[in-house]
Order: C-alpha cells, then structure tokens, then sequence
C-alpha cells in the first residue's frame, strides 16, 4: 500500500513580530473548540479585548525563546519528521492546525511525492483528548481531506496517554534527570476550562460530577482530558519508582477569569517553598515537543515565580522532542 505520514502539532506564529502573534492568536483563540461560546461574542471577546492585549506581550514571549532556526515548536517537529524520515519509506510530512504548513499543504506535498497515495496516517502530537487541542486538529484535518476530494484513506492515530511505547519513551526521556537531588517532581499539564471537560463528557453525568470521578470506571474516560492526564502520570510514576510523597500534579496557562482545571501551577509553585521543597522538578507531559508554555510559561516564569518564593533549584525536563524512543515509537506506529 502507498502510505503516508503526518506529524500534525499546534503551529506557531510565523515570526516574533506583533503583526504576525496577531494573527496567530486571532486564528487560533477563533476556533470555536477553543473559545466555545457563539460566534459574535468569541468575535468580540478576541479581536475587541483579548488579540490586541495579549499580542504585545505574547511577541515578547516568543522572542526570548525564538532560535536562528525559527519557531523552537516548528524546529522541533521537523528534526522529528527528518529523524521518522531515515527510519520509514513512506514521506514523512509535518502539519500545523495553526499557521503553516497547513494540513492542506501536507496533503499536497504528499500527492507530490506519491501520486499512487492510498492511505495517510496522521499523529496529532497530544497524547491526551482535547476539545481544544487534539479534536480540533483532527476535525479540522478531516474536515480538509473531504473538502479537497483527495483519493487517499485517512487514518489517525488515537490519543495515546497510556500506550505502552509512549510511556517507555517518555519514562527513558525523564529518567535522566531524577538522577540528581530533588524534594518533589511536579506533572505540569496544560489546563483547560472545565466546562470543557464536562462538554467532552458523552455520558453527561460523570466528569467533576461524581466523586473522584478520574478514578471511578465510566465511558467518560476515553474523552476525559484530567483522566488521561493523572493515568499518564500515575503510569510514569509506576515506571521509574518515583514515591508517592514526591510528585504531584497540576495544569498551567489557565486564560480568562472561568474555573480551570486544578491546582493551577502557578499557585503550587508559590506555594511549594513554604512546604519545604526547595529542589523542584517539573515535567510537562501534554506536550511533546517544547514549545512557549515549557520554555518560556515554565523555564523562565515559573522557575521565577518558584525562586521568588524560596525555592532553591528549578529543573524543566526537557519534552521527548527527538529523543531516539521517541522516534522509534512513531516508528512503531506508522512504518507498519
């Protein structure tokens, strides 16, 4: 079969300038699977209030990670696609549900490089479902093949929070740096609304509904964003025999004045010196590839928020990015 394969991320501004975060924030805090609420008020709401706030201060966030390559987020995705690219014979492309290249672009640049193309796979890169991250990249996607009458098969690949390579990979990319003296390791995910989790809730009754609803069996959990988070976790946690006493979790990048999933990061990382930990670590498994919120939300303000409050050692652990587990896990995935 002639197949294909996608490496579909979250996308990035084309430069640091507030023209183009501008329209990088306006496209992306547009979906409606981000800002879920109609469209003249989500209208209103970004381009009134949030677009023209938010942009000067995003520009700058960017230019204090942006590297002589570009955007470390589309950096990081092609060395993986180069890095898949010498272990598989299908063309291996990248694709953004923000920005470029587009999943339209990755389409045609396959069909270029195998007209007889079948069959495409498609791996969003989020382990874990989300309205706003993992579903909309893949509706969208979807929603791009019909509309461009390709001739190929589209397959994607699952959330894969508890998949086996995954948590090899993500364990092997870890274990390295627990190596060194620690108080406490902190599983930092990317929050989101919890109306969100609720609306992802098929059954309409379990999620933040029922006591301890994450641990408590249901349907619920194959959309569940926080269930996937804490099974990730706690899968990790089993594989490199980090004690219970030291690790927790939270969610970070919380936007606008709407309950998020808690404990927010940012208040734990204020609060941790008081309790005694001193020598953090922090990991960030809802993203593979490091991006602004792990280099610039976490590397520079969170380990300044941490240090302010007494803290003595900060340590970000690096995403998987390209490390060889990682890459042998794609492998696994799409070179069958």
């Amino acid at each position: 079969m002639k197949r294909g394969i996608i490496l579909m991320n979250l996308g990035s501004p084309d430069s640091t300038s507030v023209k183009d975060v501008r329209k990088y924030l306006a496209e992306f805090l547009m979906d409606e699977r981000v800002i879920d609420l109609s469209y003249l008020a989500r209208l209103l709401l970004v381009r009134g209030i949030i677009v023209p706030f938010r942009a000067p201060r995003s520009a700058k966030a960017y230019q204090s990670i942006w590297t002589q390559e570009g955007s470390p987020l589309i950096v990081i995705t092609r060395h993986l696609q180069e890095a898949l690219q010498a272990q598989v014979s299908a063309p291996v492309v990248i694709a953004m549900r923000y920005g470029s290249p587009s999943p339209k672009e990755a389409f045609d640049e396959l069909m270029r490089r195998e007209p007889a193309l079948e069959e495409v796979i498609a791996v969003p890169m989020y382990p874990h479902y989300a309205m706003s991250s993992y579903e909309t990249a893949v509706e969208y996607a979807r929603a791009e093949h019909i509309k461009g009458k390709y001739p190929f098969r589209l397959e994607v690949v699952p959330p894969f929070y508890q998949e086996p390579n995954y948590l090899d990979a993500l364990a092997e990319s870890m274990r390295p740096y627990l190596e060194q003296d620690y108080d406490h390791i902190v599983f930092s995910y990317h929050g989101i609304p919890e109306r969100h989790v609720q609306k992802s809730d098929p059954t309409g009754r379990h999620c933040l509904k029922v006591e301890n609803c994450c641990a408590v069996d249901s349907v619920a959990h194959a959309t569940c964003y926080k269930h996937q988070c804490l099974t990730t976790m706690h899968k990790i946690v089993e594989r490199l025999q980090i004690p219970a006493d030291k690790h927790s979790f939270s969610f970070q990048s919380r936007l606008g004045r709407d309950e998020w999933l808690k404990p927010y990061t940012v208040k734990r990382l204020e609060e941790m010196p008081k309790e005694g930990i001193k020598k953090l670590l922090v990991v960030c498994p809802a993203f593979v590839s490091d991006c602004l919120e792990t280099l610039e939300e976490m590397a520079e303000e969170g380990k300044e928020v941490f240090l302010h409050a007494g803290g003595e050692s900060f340590t970000l652990i690096p995403c998987m990015n390209v490390h060889p587990k990682w890459v042998e896990t794609l492998k696994t995935w799409t070179g069958r």
